[in-house]
């Protein structure tokens, strides 16, 4: 499936005009719509993961076993140097797994947006279950059940029938980045494996886009931010690329230079 403009971007088009191009353009790099994603697989038969592959999925798991941690805390984003919204999220272990929380508000020409999402791992970083939900001038939901490679998707959108859509990627190892729900990057520079280092291909998931395909992340090691050496993570298609900020573990920045973007953590 591939998303028309009024679906790929639900919470933008009430936006005062003179932001929307911003937006949209934080949208394809933070939001991650479906320009990002080009060579997206999807329910299409899929090929057998190579040796390599195999090796660095084995290897993912290790190190997310591994790295997960308890945190909490909160995102401020800013588009032109203006506040656009805020997310709050946690990150805690649930049973032999993990649950990754977060709740967002997004301010527009209508009012408050809320989007939420929460996301169960096993302890390898393998996802289980992933259920979002927006609430505002639009309400719609989903519930995607990973199985294996697969992961299916029942969307219940407000006025429509209930949509269920499937698709099948390489290696359980895939990684949900949904939109305007940033700690989901927490995550993946949790699934980076920062011994091997290098540049590493990710499988990932939209879910509010209902888009697949892959990025690439690579440590560019210690640069100096406002005075503070953090270790920054290079996140790209063929296309377009963000940047992430960690002081250790902790996720504390993202920018979009392309959109003027930034996602800080208070």
């Amino acid at each position: 499936m591939t998303p028309t403009s009024e679906h790929a971007w639900p919470l933008l088009a009430s936006i005062a005009p003179e932001l929307q191009a911003s937006l949209r353009a934080l949208a394809g790099l933070i939001a991650l719509g479906s320009v990002f994603f080009p060579t997206a697989a999807n329910s299409a038969p899929r090929t057998p993961p190579s040796a390599a592959e195999r090796t660095a999925y084995r290897s993912r798991a290790l190190n997310a076993a591994t790295v997960f941690t308890s945190e909490k805390g909160k995102f401020r984003i800013e588009v032109n140097g203006q506040e656009m919204g805020q997310e709050e999220f946690e990150i805690n272990p649930s049973g032999d797994g993990w649950v990754a929380h977060g709740t967002s508000e997004i301010r527009t020409a209508q009012g408050i947006e809320h989007v939420s999402g929460t996301l169960e791992l096993r302890a390898d970083g393998t996802p289980v279950r992933y259920q979002w939900s927006m609430q505002g001038a639009r309400k719609a939901s989903a519930d995607i059940a990973f199985k294996g490679p697969t992961a299916t998707i029942e969307l219940h959108a407000e006025g429509s029938a209930p949509f269920t859509q499937q698709f099948t990627f390489k290696s359980p190892q895939i990684t949900v980045l949904d939109n305007n729900l940033y700690h989901q990057y927490a995550v993946l520079a949790r699934l980076y494996d920062w011994n091997k280092k290098g540049a590493q291909t990710f499988s990932v998931l939209v879910p509010q886009d209902m888009t697949p395909g892959t990025v690439n992340v690579e440590a560019l090691g210690k640069q100096d931010v406002d005075g503070k050496q953090l270790d920054e993570l290079r996140v790209k298609s063929e296309d377009l690329e963000l940047d992430l900020y960690l002081d250790g573990q902790r996720l504390v920045r993202i920018v979009a230079p392309s959109a003027n973007a930034k996602i800080i953590r208070e």
